[in-house]
């Protein structure tokens, strides 16, 4: 018999098995991987740097889908805008890898590439080179909740006796469909038109 034509392993099958695994159970390991594709665990290490790389080829396949275009096209707070709306689509995608990929360090080169075009498209529009690491990290702060919060069940409030909170139901009842896109556009636009008047003041 021939060799097959597609490896039985390599990193793309890797990365997809991961992440789905990651989205059912909101973590993965090596042998959880392995035993999916049907393969022994060192197999799995012929073609990852361990864990964290796998950790980082997830991070590319989420990020891929994040459209930053915009740095190279728009005014520094549409491109924002736009990427922060792009980056919260990716995510909401993958809720349950939120949690994996904030709380390791950021190594992939492309993931990096994007970073960088947001800080170059800052630096352009006049921020001062301290204050640029916080605004993005504001943002991402904004996109990341709301993309948890797209991930959450309609009904967060549970109310066994709505006489007790009054107001809170009338609220709930007063709400319409969209309010987590209502709420990410409240709030990006509060970000933007903060940061814009910090830097118009001198301020950043």
């Amino acid at each position: 018999m021939g060799r097959p034509r597609r490896p039985l392993l390599d990193r793309e099958r890797i990365t997809t098995t991961a992440l789905e695994i990651v989205d059912e159970l909101g973590e993965f390991s090596v042998p959880q991987i392995a035993k999916r594709l049907g393969v022994q665990t060192a197999s799995v290490y012929h073609h990852v740097d361990g864990r964290d790389g796998i950790v980082e080829l997830l991070r590319e396949r989420v990020a891929a889908a994040i459209d930053d275009a915009a740095f190279d096209q728009e005014p520094w707070d549409a491109a924002m805008a736009a990427w922060a709306r792009s980056y919260r689509a990716a995510f909401a995608a993958h809720p349950r890898a939120i949690p994996l990929l904030t709380t390791s360090p950021v190594r992939a080169p492309q993931v990096l590439g994007q970073y960088e075009r947001a800080v170059g498209r800052l630096l352009d529009a006049g921020f001062a080179l301290p204050d640029v690491m916080p605004v993005i990290i504001a943002l991402e702060n904004i996109v990341l909740g709301s993309a948890l919060d797209m991930a959450a069940p309609e009904a967060m409030w549970e109310l066994a006796d709505e006489t007790a909170t009054p107001r809170l139901a009338r609220a709930l009842g007063a709400a319409t469909e969209g309010r987590t896109d209502q709420a990410f556009e409240l709030a990006l636009t509060g970000y933007l038109s903060h940061v814009r008047g910090l830097l118009e003041s001198g301020q950043l």
